[in-house]
Formats: C-alpha cells, structure tokens, sequence
C-alpha cells in the first residue's frame, strides 16, 4: 500500500498520462502478492510485450513452427520407411514374390526348350514353397499365378496350364501345408493326390489337343500287363476294367506319393540350411539327422 500511495502522490495533470501509457510493472504484482519476481521471467515478459507486433518477430516465429512440422515429418517419413515398418515389408514382399515367379517361370521354359524337365522338376515348385513359407499363404497363391501368366505370355497356353497342374498346385499345397504346421503324414498323402489329380488332368488336355485317347491307350496297356503276369504264374483269367482302373489309380498315386516324399526330404534340409527350421514341423528322425 505504501508503494501504491507513493505512485498517486505524483503531479496532478500527470497522473492519468502515466496510468494510460506506462504498464503497471511486474514486480508490483509479485510484491502484493508476496513472491519476488525473478529477472528472466521479467525480461522475458517485457521481450514478448516489445516485440510481439514486430514483423521480423512473427516470420522467425512462423519460420520455427514450419521447421519443426518439416521435421516431424521427416521423422514420420523415416518411420514410415524403416526396416520394420508395413511399407518396406510390404515392399519386400511384393519385390520376393515377383523375383521367385521369374525364376520358376524362366527354369521351367528353357528345361522344356532344352528337353530337360525330368531333371529339374524337384525345383519348379520350390519358390511357391518358399514364398509361402516367407510371406504367408497369400504371398504363396500370387506367386503361383504370376508364374502361370508369366509362361503363358512367353511360351503360350500349354505349358502355363502343363506348370500349373503338375508343380503350382503341388507346390502351393505344400507351402500352404508346412505353413500350418501339418505333419508330414497328412502333408505327404494331400499332396500326393493333388499330384496324381494334376497328371490325370494335364493328360486329357493332352488327350483334347492331339486328338487322341492317351488315357484309353494307357488302360489297355496296363490290361495287357497285368493279363500277361497272370498268365505267366499260370492264372488264366481276363482281368476286369475296374481292377485295371484300380491299378492304374494305385499306380500312379504310389508314384506321386515317392516324388512328393523325396521333395519333402530336399525341401525340408533346404529351408533348414536357410535358418528356416523353426518355422518346419519335421519328423523326429529327421530333425535327429539334421
């Protein structure tokens, strides 16, 4: 009060010009209210109050909140693009995909050009395996049909239908099978069927392309066999065309089931070399042996 008394006993036609031009002063604020005032916290006060219509004040001011939104965004640019991130697996994934798509497709036209198929059919349904394995199911399915399209613009319809039925199904069988965790019992027989269903198909389409009955050509053949085996242990008797088409089917699945076995043994100690072995449910004398 007594501070207050001294500031009104000032000259009489000046009072009112100080108390509309000068701002009351801080530490009178802090004095009433029994706080001492701090210098920074004053110089600041009186900083911001002088130079807070100042032009220069308010492009610095604006120039600082830009550069910090540039770097956050930045930040969340680099985030957005790590390693760990949905993009670049993402990314990754589609680059992994159409990478084993062009191997298989390119393996499977220059062996059949090169009439080498029969050694190197073990591997043609390795990158579906492998990209199923890696990415998921889905993964698997696109790079199944991305090989298919692919050899059916580089070497026609054939031999995109002929891949797909003997090794894309089998192999997207087995990654869909190995990626669920399924035995090797279950896994083995599936995809020996799906195996023996791919030949059976691929050869009426044959069959429809030459003109020609391939699968009547092979039950005759298989009737003349089985009749000369019989009649050379001294059975006279014709045998039925059901117990033809009986042997026939457990022919060819016995086949498919002793290709599909032996893909199983060289995937599994493949993706074993690979680090992939957690990922594999294998047999337990197996995993002894690896």
């Amino acid at each position: 009060m007594s501070v207050l008394k001294i500031n009104l006993h000032l000259h009489p036609h000046r009072r009112r010009h100080q108390l509309s031009l000068r701002p009351p002063k801080p530490h009178f604020l802090f004095l009433a209210s029994g706080v001492k005032p701090s210098p920074p916290v004053v110089g600041h006060l009186f900083s911001s109050t002088k130079h807070a219509g100042h032009p220069r004040f308010n492009a610095a001011a604006s120039f600082s909140i830009k550069k910090d939104k540039d770097e956050e965004e930045i930040e969340d640019f680099e985030e957005y693009l790590a390693v760990d991130g949905e993009v670049y697996q993402k990314t990754l994934r589609l680059v992994e995909c159409a990478m084993f798509a062009a191997v298989s497709a390119l393996a499977f036209l220059l062996s059949n050009s090169l009439a080498i198929e029969k050694y190197f059919a073990c591997f043609f349904a390795l990158p579906i395996v492998l990209s199923t394995m890696r990415w998921g199911i889905a993964a698997g399915r696109k790079t199944m049909v991305a090989t298919t399209v692919l050899l059916f613009v580089l070497s026609g319809p054939v031999k995109a239908i002929t891949y797909l039925l003997l090794h894309g199904f089998l192999g997207f069988t087995m990654g869909t099978l190995w990626r669920s965790k399924a035995n090797w019992r279950t896994s083995i027989s599936l995809c020996a069927t799906v195996r023996a269903i791919g030949a059976l198909a691929n050869v009426v389409i044959a069959s429809y392309l030459i003109g020609e009955n391939i699968l009547a050509l092979i039950t005759i053949n298989v009737h003349a066999l089985v009749t000369y085996v019989l009649s050379s242990i001294g059975v006279i008797a014709v045998p039925s065309m059901n117990l033809i088409y009986f042997i026939f089917g457990f022919l060819l699945l016995l086949n498919c089931g002793f290709f599909v076995f032996l893909l199983h043994l060289l995937y599994a100690i493949f993706f074993t070399r690979l680090g992939l072995k957690a990922s594999l449910r294998l047999p337990k004398w197996l995993e002894a042996a690896i």
